[in-house]
């Protein structure tokens, strides 16, 4: 299928590796202009030369910090109008309420909150001018189904939803969609770190903790995430332009609800 959105721009962030980079890789294989972002440069650069061998994309590599002003302004000034937002972001580590102080919950919040908001308040005004636009956020299956482990990321990425729900229905008539995608178990180096957390604390091997993960996805293996990637295209895609203000699981069908 053509997605239809050859020649159209994007900013793909946290996009050096693992689902940011997916989605980056879905896109340029479109034909889109993409913009990379990451903080370490090197890393960044060998991605985006990558992602140029595979597909003959314009790939541009910014590296800047999301959680700062002027690195949401240097991301923003190289795509002065993107026509795709996928907003991305390392999530913070598992842990105990108990040890999560004042500070820790605003880097969560920074981060997987208002990074990915301040954002979208950048560019949705000319997407809607432009009666285009695609905003794709990258959250957690942990948004509808929370663990306590979870519980900086479930906050932070939950209050994202709420505020792009309200969002997606005052911006809907001018061709511009939010969506988010909720990932549950993809094979990324965040999941080895879960991986190695788990191996550590039970006294198992890491084989074994990734058998263990495996096991409890009803699809009975991780996610690819290239799986993601090529969801997150069609989300930005022209096809999908009365799809807004959804949650789409990938998880192997997992969730154990119905809505």
């Amino acid at each position: 299928m053509d997605l239809g959105i050859a020649g159209r721009r994007a900013i793909v962030c946290a996009s050096s590796r693992g689902l940011g980079r997916a989605c980056a890789e879905a896109l340029a294989a479109e034909g889109v202009d993409v913009v990379l972002n990451g903080r370490d440069a090197a890393r960044l650069e060998a991605t985006a030369s990558a992602i140029r061998a595979k597909t003959g994309a314009r790939v541009t590599a910014v590296a800047a910090d999301l959680c700062t002003e002027e690195g949401r302004e240097r991301l923003l000034a190289a795509c002065p109008e993107p026509d795709i937002l996928v907003n991305n972001n390392g999530g913070p580590p598992p842990g105990r309420f108990e040890d999560w102080d004042h500070a820790r919950w605003l880097s969560a919040l920074e981060a997987n909150l208002l990074a990915p908001v301040l954002l979208i308040r950048g560019v949705v005004g000319g997407m809607r001018a432009r009666r285009f636009g695609r905003i794709v956020n990258v959250t957690s299956a942990m948004v509808k189904a929370p663990h306590p482990a979870m519980g900086l990321s479930t906050a932070a990425r939950s209050a994202l939803t709420a505020v792009c729900k309200g969002l997606s229905k005052e911006v809907a008539r001018d061709n511009v969609t939010i969506n988010n995608l909720l990932p549950e178990r993809f094979d990324t180096d965040r999941q080895r770190m879960m991986a190695e957390l788990r191996a550590r604390s039970g006294g198992v091997s890491l084989e074994q903790a990734y058998a263990e993960m495996a096991s409890s996805i009803a699809a009975g293996r991780l996610g690819a995430p290239a799986e993601l990637g090529a969801a997150c295209a069609w989300l930005c895609s022209a096809h999908a332009g009365y799809v807004s203000g959804q949650n789409l699981q990938l998880d192997g069908g997992s969730y154990p609800g119905v809505l």
